[in-house]
């Protein structure tokens, strides 16, 4: 039902959304120079290569920190919007279709950040397809603003990966249509919306946050 639900959606996304995904392919290119589409390395399902499509949000050749704050001047002007709402993600819908992502599910991480909580990943993590969105994201929507721009490793590893991987693991656990259903609301909620939600740590119950 799940792979059922995936094939479904992203193809009905993809067709629908290919003229938004073309405007804005052609914005990036517009913006700044450099190719409209990259593809960043990450570890996918069962520990398999995934090469992640994604609309360029930095200057071409970006060097440095694979973490970005939210001041981060790497960002092109229509790249740091695409950051924002999240639009940048929208090409691994065809991740989707071709079967190594899901639309709901843990998000792929690069080599570096698996192998700090390797027993962890492969306690389970990795054994569900990687996904567009998941319990991770919505906790940490704002995960750029969290982040010291002076040493966002740092603060990525020590404070918010280690509860990534606990989300991840529950959510790896207590696989779910249901819970896909949930988190998809949720996620719709705090990206279009643009309102905080919390995630319960033990229970993956999902609320708008108070402020």
């Amino acid at each position: 039902m799940k792979r059922g639900l995936d094939v479904t959606v992203s193809a009905l996304l993809l067709l629908a959304l290919l003229p938004a995904l073309a405007a804005l392919a052609l914005l990036v290119r517009l913006d700044s120079p450099g190719p409209a589409f990259i593809r960043c390395a990450r570890v996918g399902y069962r520990g398999r290569p995934l090469r992640m499509l994604k609309l360029r949000k930095m200057v071409a050749d970006a060097t440095g920190a694979p973490l970005t704050s939210a001041a981060d001047a790497r960002f092109t002007r229509i790249g740091r919007r695409l950051a924002k709402y999240k639009l940048d993600e929208l090409p691994q819908l065809w991740h989707v279709l071709k079967g190594e992502m899901s639309l709901v599910g843990p998000r792929p991480e690069s080599e570096e950040f698996v192998r700090r909580h390797a027993d962890d990943y492969y306690g389970g993590i990795l054994e569900v397809r990687p996904g567009i969105v998941g319990l991770s994201q919505i906790a940490f929507a704002e995960e750029s603003r969290l982040l010291d721009s002076k040493d966002p490793i740092a603060r990525y590893v020590e404070r918010i990966l280690p509860q990534k991987v606990r989300l991840d693991r529950m959510y790896a656990r207590d696989l779910s249509l249901g819970l896909d259903l949930r988190i998809l609301f949720w996620a719709c909620v705090t990206v279009l919306l643009r309102r905080p939600v919390a995630v319960d740590r033990e229970s993956a119950r999902m609320r708008l946050r108070r402020r």
